[in-house]
C-alpha cells in the first residue's frame, strides 16, 4: 500500500534512469527532424548526459533522427553544442489539455561543441 510517507520513495523508484537528470531551462533549436530541415526554438524542462526533455506545442514523430542545438546560458560568446539523437517519446501530459504541449524525450547519442564563428553558419543551415 502507497502511503503518503513512501510515496516519494515510490516515485524515485519510478522515476529512476541510468544518468542523473537536471531540471534546467535552456534554450534549445531544433534544426532537423527525420530527413526534414526545420528551425524550431524551445526550452529544454530537463537534461541528462544521455538526452535532454522539452515541452513543444508540435506533436514529434516517435522513433526519427533529430538534430538539435543547445545554448548554455550565462556565456559570452554563448556555448552551443550540436546534438544527434533519436526521439524517444512525444506525448500529451493530463495537465496540459486546456493548452497544447507536448513532452519529448530525445538521447544525446552524439554532441560537437559549436564555435561562436560557427554560429552564423548554424543558422543559415536551418
Amino acid at each position: 500500500m502507497i502511503t503518503d510517507e513512501n510515496a516519494n520513495t515510490v516515485e524515485r523508484i519510478l522515476e529512476q534512469r541510468r544518468t542523473q537528470r537536471y531540471q534546467l531551462q535552456l534554450p534549445l533549436q531544433i534544426v532537423q527532424l527525420g530527413d526534414q530541415r526545420v528551425n524550431r526554438t524551445e526550452k529544454t524542462r530537463d537534461i541528462s548526459s544521455g538526452g535532454v526533455c522539452f515541452l513543444s506545442p508540435t506533436n514529434v514523430e516517435v522513433g526519427g533522427r533529430i538534430e538539435y542545438l543547445i545554448t548554455l546560458s550565462g556565456s559570452n560568446p554563448p556555448v552551443r553544442i550540436r546534438c544527434l539523437g533519436k526521439v524517444l517519446r512525444s506525448q500529451q501530459p493530463p495537465a496540459a489539455e486546456d493548452v497544447p504541449q507536448f513532452e519529448i524525450a530525445v538521447t544525446m547519442e552524439r554532441y560537437t561543441f559549436v564555435r561562436a564563428d560557427e554560429l552564423e553558419v548554424v543558422g543559415a543551415s536551418a
